[in-house]
């Protein structure tokens, strides 16, 4: 009876330790991934899910990037960091034959110019940064260029996102240069076009973009179109505009840092958001827009067919990728940001 008892127990101590590893520690963008799809993945499979958020992309590759081993098994890195970090050899390649999902993600998404073979990231919601503004103050159809910025009747009334690089894409793209322009002399040329435009900013802001929408605290300016969507259904006279300089695309991508600790549940976790009915919860949750075609099929129509969220073949050519500009280009950016809002 003994011998039987102490064969069970060794059966039974390495399935309870096996059970306490099951963890996946994901670090991503704040509000993007819903707290019930987290509980739906632990009830369904076990694993327990530890998420630490943050507000940009600045904070998350320092993280990575200063810690040989920070314990983080999926990151949530935007387009242009996904370029950056896989360069800097901070990201795994993608073993695609354990995503067994993969096949419902949308072909316009699988040949990235910051990742043209998806090899280390899974695209998950995009979104395109544009002008919005309320018909109430300004007349539909009378604001369509980032150009347009500038006039005086502007004035005291533009919100602008607090990103570096979308601030910098607008201006670059105003000159008639590329959103991802690394020319000195083109910066230098776009920081002293935001000189001028300063005396029109009102207000920057990234994290209360829609209550700053919605309660017209600012009644035009630059928006990302699914928090413009979400402001709208608020608030039905604003509007968004796809500027005719172009527009900046971008997307939020799952990656697996290369030093992470639980790459069987990274994967287990991935395969559950590229479910179809699993990325349909997260767009009706977000309102942005998501890179799950078969997702996007189950929604409902006036959120598929929406022209904000889901922008036409055409509209999209006018848009712009962001790709790395590497360390020196942000360097001047963020010497210039600084000059900016300290003339401000």
């Amino acid at each position: 009876m003994r011998r039987f008892l102490f064969f069970i127990l060794i059966l039974i101590i390495p399935l309870a330790a096996s059970g306490k590893n099951r963890v996946v520690n994901i670090y991503a963008w704040t509000g993007e991934i819903p707290d019930f799809v987290v509980r739906m993945f632990e009830k369904e499979t076990g694993i327990k899910v530890n998420i630490s958020t943050y507000e940009n992309n600045e904070i998350m590759y320092a993280k990575i990037r200063a810690a040989k081993n920070p314990g983080y098994d999926l990151i949530m890195p935007s387009s242009y960091y996904v370029d950056r970090m896989s360069r800097q050899g901070l990201l795994q390649k993608l073993d695609k034959s354990r995503l067994t999902n993969w096949k419902n993600l949308s072909p316009d998404f699988l040949h990235p110019a910051y990742d043209p073979g998806t090899e280390y990231s899974v695209p998950f919601i995009w979104g395109i940064t544009g002008i919005f503004y309320n018909s109430d103050y300004f007349p539909v159809n009378s604001i369509n260029k980032w150009s347009d910025f500038w006039d005086a009747r502007f004035y005291n009334k533009l919100m602008l996102l607090d990103d570096t690089r979308e601030v910098f894409s607008m201006a670059l793209m105003t000159l008639g240069y590329s959103a991802n322009d690394k020319d000195p002399a083109h910066i230098k040329e776009a920081f002293l076009k935001l000189k001028e435009l300063m005396k029109n900013v009102k207000v920057f802001s990234t994290d209360t973009v829609v209550s700053i929408i919605i309660d017209e605290d600012a009644t035009v300016g630059m928006a990302w179109n699914g928090d413009t969507y979400k402001a709208s259904l608020d608030n039905k006279r604003v509007k968004f505009v796809f500027p005719r300089e172009g527009f900046v695309i971008w997307v939020d991508n799952f990656a697996i840092p290369v030093s992470a600790p639980h790459k069987d549940t990274a994967y287990t976790f991935i395969n559950f958001i590229l479910r179809p009915e699993i990325a349909k919860e997260i767009a009706l949750y977000t309102h942005f827009p998501i890179t799950n075609l078969a997702g996007k099929k189950m929604l409902p129509e006036n959120i598929r067919n929406n022209p904000v969220v889901y922008p036409t073949r055409e509209i999209m050519k006018q848009g712009h990728f962001q790709t790395d500009v590497g360390d020196d280009t942000l360097a001047l950016f963020e010497k210039y940001w600084e000059e900016l809002k300290i003339s401000g």
